[in-house]
């Protein structure tokens, strides 16, 4: 029995869905970062109850930093996104957190850069808060050792193991990858991205749909090790939507958008190599994209008529998919050979 609900959510669901093929299912993942995160701390003493912990999101991460708050005894202030919704408000205001809105903007990428000088502002004037640092600090690593000590003990050495999922702050793949490797050291990590991220080197190719919130980044993230990763997968909105749709509809998992990127990428990875077992990461569930995404499952494309791009360069990645091998280069050594970003 667990003790708060927090516990339950930091523990996901594995599903094998066709040979070969898994979902690592959660239904809010940054709760096992934000949760082991907040006990270190604690244990540390570097935090105490009744402090205030405050952070920039866009949305995952202060559903769960609000709960670790709520475990612990402890206040939280956020500074959000534009795209936080109003479920998401209405949960964040009864938990007692702060959340403070950046106002929409015609420009995504600029939301993440606002974000964080709005949190150098508060720190200024309130430095005995604790700045999470959930893009920079390593302590958010640690939630995923249990994570990947369960995928381990499932799935066993039979196979080779391929995990796939979202780049976004570094931590989830990075973490599951480094700590898979510990026990298996010849699991692939496949990095799936946005196009207009800068995290990879994709910041010169726009998506004329969306930014996909969560996996990719207009700024620079400490806690993305860029070595980690095998190969790269780049998807538009377009090709998310059609694995978002393709993932309910063929194996009744509603997950986000970053999810259907996810799957897409998998099911590619699968197909190449018959030797290796691929699990994807479904970050979140699938109701923050109900208008946005499943409303529209009728533009969905087959996925039978998908396949990416296959470059070598940043500067060939093309929409609405690109794959790219990476070999598990350090950040400047790959992210130097793409022209028009000026890298």
């Amino acid at each position: 029995m667990f003790d708060h609900v927090a516990e339950a959510l930091a523990r996901p669901d594995l599903i094998r869905l066709e040979p070969r093929l898994c979902c690592l299912r959660f239904e809010t993942m940054k709760v096992v970062s934000a949760l082991a995160a907040v006990r270190h701390l604690l244990d540390q003493g570097r935090i105490r109850p009744g402090d205030t912990l405050l952070d920039s999101s866009s949305g995952i991460y202060a559903y769960a930093l609000a709960l670790a708050c709520h475990r612990y005894g402890l206040r939280c202030h956020i500074v959000g996104s534009a795209t936080v919704d109003a479920t998401l408000r209405a949960q964040l205001a009864v938990l007692g957190v702060r959340l403070e809105q950046m106002a929409p903007t015609a420009n995504l990428k600029l939301d993440q850069s606002r974000r964080v000088r709005r949190v150098e502002e508060i720190l200024r004037d309130h430095p005995d808060h604790h700045w999470m640092r959930q893009y920079h600090d390593e302590v958010h690593y640690l939630g995923y050792r249990a994570v990947a000590e369960r995928l381990h003990a499932e799935l066993g050495d039979a196979t080779p193991l391929t995990l796939v999922g979202g780049v976004g702050s570094g931590a989830s793949t990075g973490a599951l990858a480094t700590y898979l490797r510990e026990r298996a050291p010849d699991t692939e990590l496949v990095g799936v991205q946005p196009f207009g991220s800068v995290t990879f080197g994709s910041a010169h190719v726009a998506d004329p749909e969306i930014i996909i919130a969560g996996i990719g980044s207009s700024i620079p993230f400490g806690n993305v090790r860029h070595a980690l990763y095998d190969t790269l997968h780049f998807t538009a909105f377009e090709a998310a939507l059609a694995g978002s749709v393709d993932l309910l509809r063929r194996h009744a998992v509603f997950a986000g958008l970053s999810t259907g990127a996810g799957y897409l990428a998998a099911r590619w990875e699968r197909d190449r190599d018959p030797r290796r077992t691929v699990v994807f990461v479904a970050a979140d569930t699938g109701h923050r994209y109900t208008d946005a995404v499943f409303a529209r499952h009728r533009e969905a494309a087959p996925l039978a008529r998908l396949a990416p791009h296959q470059v070598t360069d940043q500067d060939d990645l093309a929409l609405p998919w690109s794959r790219m091998p990476w070999r598990r280069r350090p950040a400047g050594q790959g992210l130097a050979k793409s022209r028009r970003t000026g890298r």
